[in-house]
């Protein structure tokens, strides 16, 4: 995780997230570096819009699933109704890709 928190630090800082930033700031914290976690992570995140992915990130909702709907639409509604929830599971499902690829860097 310190890894992600200097890439984000670095972004934050508006300065390039590169191995030698990534190192300097580790160090500093007194973290003994892995420089294999370091490059995977410097390689992943250039293929990254950091601020879209904190965006997304802070949009999913960390609450419990809501109960089943009390009553059925109408015919005429169910199809937008369809619509939207498969456009909202494609977002959904694009999402959890992004945030396991970066989550996979760590273990």
């Amino acid at each position: 995780m310190e890894y992600v928190y200097a890439a984000l630090l670095l972004h934050y800082a508006k300065q390039p997230i590169t191995e030698d930033n990534v190192t300097k700031i580790l160090q500093s914290a007194g973290i003994q570096v892995d420089e294999v976690k370091v490059k995977a992570l410097v390689s992943a995140v250039k293929e990254v819009n950091i601020d879209e992915a904190i965006k997304t990130a802070a949009a999913v909702p960390v609450t419990a699933p809501s109960a089943a709907p009390q009553a059925a639409p109408q015919a005429a509604e169910a199809k937008p109704a369809e619509a939207k929830a498969e456009e909202k599971k494609a977002e959904e499902k694009k999402e959890e890709e992004t945030l396991e690829s970066l989550a996979s860097l760590f273990g």
